[in-house]
């Protein structure tokens, strides 16, 4: 009985061995999907940020600098 079980042992091992690399590639493979997803997701927020920091200083840059810069504006029409 013992040596029936060991036979059969000997013969599992190496498919046994394969499926355990199997599932160890999957794991890691899935593993490394989520990081480049919160990876993609940083980035994105990160765009969306530096794009509204850069509108608001275009708008900063194109205000108005004084009273009179101002009123000259409004005469013009160019607000």
């Amino acid at each position: 009985m013992i040596a029936v079980l060991a036979s059969l042992w000997r013969r599992a091992l190496p498919w046994l061995a394969l499926a355990a690399a199997i599932v160890l590639f999957i794991l890691g493979a899935r593993r490394t999907g989520e990081k480049a997803g919160r990876a993609a997701e940083r980035l994105e927020n990160t765009e969306r940020t530096n794009d509204a920091l850069r509108r608001m200083l275009e708008a900063g840059a194109d205000r108005p600098r004084d009273r009179d810069d101002l009123l000259k504006r409004l005469r013009e029409g160019g607000f």
